[in-house]
């Protein structure tokens, strides 16, 4: 039986210890290769889930920033039309209270004129007589302050009976006679077409109408053209 050289199996010992090694080293290898693709595919699986949450994070984010936009564009508007209605209002107000308008509304008829003679004056006729029904509704031409109210003419006169003067802010002053009622008294604040008193025919008067006088002063005797001087504040009676 022959045998082996010493230095031949040292040779074959030796292949064999490297053999195993190499063999260890491959095993190591494969697992940490398979470890690694599970952390890999771990690590893949918890990115995606954060890109997830971080897109539904930022579109919630999106979506509160448009609602809170929408809600301060609509409380802007809202503020910008509260605005305008107050500056229109105040406009309105502000017109209304330069502006003239009629001592009735409605019907009526222009009776007697400013100027006119007869026997029912002792002087020529001291104002414009609006022929309406007793009851009517006589209304302040112009803003001012009542200066005169009450029976006799309110100073004037008899022949007034029921009567009230206001005086304006261009020193005129607006007389309205033969009234069934009243509606103000002196010292009273009025404006642009407010409801003053009810038309009648009481004192010298031949039936129910609205006499109606504009004055330099507020006394009886100044009276001036109320159609022209109406006319002058752009009111066609």
């Amino acid at each position: 039986m022959s045998k082996t050289p010493k230095n031949v199996a040292k040779s074959i010992s030796g292949t064999r210890a490297r053999a195993a090694v190499i063999a260890a080293g491959l095993g190591v290898s494969v697992a940490l290769g398979a470890g690694s693709a599970v952390a890999a595919q771990a690590t893949g699986q918890g990115d995606v889930f954060s890109s997830g949450t971080a897109s539904k994070l930022a579109e919630s984010a999106r979506h509160q920033a448009d609602q809170q936009h929408q809600a301060a564009a609509s409380a802007k508007k809202e503020a910008q039309e509260r605005a305008e209605k107050e500056r229109a209002s105040r406009e309105a107000e502000r017109k209304k209270l330069n502006s003239w308008t009629k001592p009735v509304e409605g019907s009526y008829d222009l009776s007697a004129g400013f100027g006119n003679s007869g026997g029912r004056w002792a002087n020529k006729h001291s104002g414009q007589d609006f022929a309406v029904p007793t009851g009517t509704q006589v209304k302040s031409v112009h803003g001012g302050t009542v200066v005169k109210a009450g029976p006799n003419g309110a100073g004037d006169g008899s022949s007034y009976g029921n009567a009230v003067v206001i005086k304006h802010d261009d020193n005129t002053y607006s007389q309205y006679a033969h009234l069934d009622s009243l509606q103000v008294k002196p010292g009273q604040q009025v404006k642009t077409g407010q409801d003053i008193a009810k038309s009648g025919s009481t004192g010298n008067s031949s039936g129910p109408h609205l006499h109606f006088e504009i004055r330099s002063t507020p006394d009886y005797g100044s009276g001036k053209d109320p159609v022209g001087e109406m006319r002058g504040h752009g009111v066609h009676v």
